[in-house]
């Protein structure tokens, strides 16, 4: 297991993060959320007065900053951007929004793709995002398409915002599921989409515990190593 690239693909609220996270510990890999590199660049871009629409401004800015995903002593996970702690930053409604934005310009996408390839040369790792099994590791040993209802999406995520003190009504958070992904699906760069060989889990009746549990099975399954027969001697 801990050579083995598992992709982790699926549309906004539908509980990669926490399946991903499971996953790695569960399998003793590197953990990956490629999402919170193009929040960070989304929130670096609004920093800098750009507006995460201009696809030529958001290009030459993800080839000029750095983003780096660590991990601190207790395995928590740090984004940091242009040398920025940015964990905080990027959890906001902002930030998701900047994110969907600025991740449509293909120039963005290549720049993100090469680095979140490198992380997985180096590393047995998790990858969760929208073009993982696709994209960014297609020859990846398990790949997972997690779907599930928009308005369970929107619950999990109003249940996480709330967490965090953020009130939104879930009403507002459906809308917001609903336009983040008819622009992940439409975009030309990388659409979000199952890959062909993708095992694809619908996980709008499951509570994240059976979700990740589901998940594990999955992957236990498609990297397992094939069973040898055992060579008996022939009775005398």
């Amino acid at each position: 297991m801990k050579t083995i690239r598992i992709a982790i693909d699926g549309p906004a609220g539908v509980g990669k993060t926490t399946t991903a996270k499971s996953l790695a510990e569960r399998f003793g890999l590197l953990y990956i959320d490629t999402g919170a590199m193009y929040r960070a660049l989304a929130v670096l871009a609004v920093a800098k007065g750009i507006s995460p629409d201009d696809a030529e401004a958001s290009a030459l800015l993800a080839r000029q900053v750095t983003v780096r995903l660590e991990h601190d002593a207790s395995g928590a996970l740090k984004v940091i951007g242009d040398g920025k702690d940015l964990t905080s930053a990027i959890r906001t409604p902002e930030a998701s929004d900047g994110a969907s934005r600025i991740s449509v310009h293909p120039d963005v996408r290549t720049q993100l793709v090469a680095w979140q390839r490198e992380l997985a040369r180096k590393n047995g790792v998790v990858m969760e995002g929208r073009d993982i099994g696709t994209v960014v590791l297609p020859d990846a040993e398990a790949k997972i398409f997690l779907t599930a209802s928009a308005e369970e999406r929107a619950r999990r995520r109003q249940r996480e915002l709330a967490a965090r003190g953020v009130r939104v009504t879930l009403e507002q958070v459906v809308r917001d599921i609903e336009e983040r992904d008819a622009r992940d699906r439409g975009r030309e760069a990388s659409p979000l989409r199952p890959a062909p060989d993708a095992v694809v889990v619908d996980c709008t009746a499951l509570e994240l515990n059976e979700q990740v549990a589901a998940v594990s099975r999955v992957v236990e399954a498609l990297v397992a190593p094939p069973q040898t027969a055992r060579r008996t001697r022939p009775s005398s």
